[in-house]
C-alpha cells in the first residue's frame, strides 16, 4: 500500500457485493503469555498465507489496535463463499489453530487468558459507499482500488445507486 495520499477525493473501486470479516483479540490476563502469545502470533501467520495464494479470495486487511490488550483485524473477501473455504480448508493453518483451541476448550485448559471474537458481513451491492479525501488507499479502497469519486457520484445517495451488473445499463 503506498503511503502518498491521492490528492482529491475518490472512492472504493469495489464492485458486486462486498464481504468483510471482522476479527478480535484481547489479552486478558498479561501475565499468561504462553496462553495468549501463540493466538497473536496466529493471526500474522494466517495473513501470509492467504497472500501467497490470491486465488483463496483476500483482497485486503487492515491491523488495528484498540487498546495494549485489544487488537482487530479487518479483511475483505472477494466472496462469502471463498471465506467459508478458507475457515474449513484442512490444509491451511486457520483450520489447525481452530482444532488446537477446540481440543483444548473440551479438555477445560482454556482459562480466559485470551478472549476471540469474529464478525461477518455480507454486504450486498448498493448497500455500501465510500469517500477519501487526500487519502492514499485505505480500508475498501485499498483492498479493491480506487476511482475518481466522480465515477460514482459525487453524494452518498448517488455512490449507493451504483449498480455493476447487466441491469447498470
Amino acid at each position: 500500500m503506498s503511503a502518498k495520499p491521492i490528492p482529491g477525493r475518490t472512492t472504493a473501486a469495489a464492485e458486486g457485493d462486498v464481504v468483510v470479516l471482522l476479527l478480535g483479540l484481547r489479552i486478558n490476563h498479561f501475565w499468561a503469555l504462553h496462553q495468549w502469545i501463540p493466538v497473536v502470533l496466529a493471526m500474522p501467520r494466517m495473513l501470509r498465507e492467504l497472500a501467497r495464494d490470491e486465488g483463496r479470495g483476500l483482497l485486503g486487511h487492515v491491523l488495528l489496535t484498540a487498546s495494549p490488550r485489544t487488537y482487530y483485524v479487518v479483511q475483505y473477501w472477494e466472496s462469502k463463499e471463498k471465506l467459508y473455504a478458507y475457515a474449513s480448508a484442512p490444509d491451511m493453518l486457520h483450520h489447525r489453530v481452530w482444532a488446537i483451541i477446540n481440543r483444548k476448550e473440551h479438555a477445560g485448559k482454556v482459562r480466559g487468558h485470551v478472549g476471540l471474537w469474529h464478525e461477518s458481513y455480507i454486504v450486498p451491492e448498493g448497500s455500501y459507499e465510500s469517500i477519501y479525501a487526500d487519502m492514499p488507499p485505505a480500508g475498501l479502497a485499498a483492498a479493491t482500488g480506487v476511482l475518481p469519486l466522480e465515477a460514482r457520484g459525487r453524494r452518498a445517495a448517488d455512490r449507493l445507486r451504483h449498480r455493476s451488473g447487466p441491469e447498470a445499463a
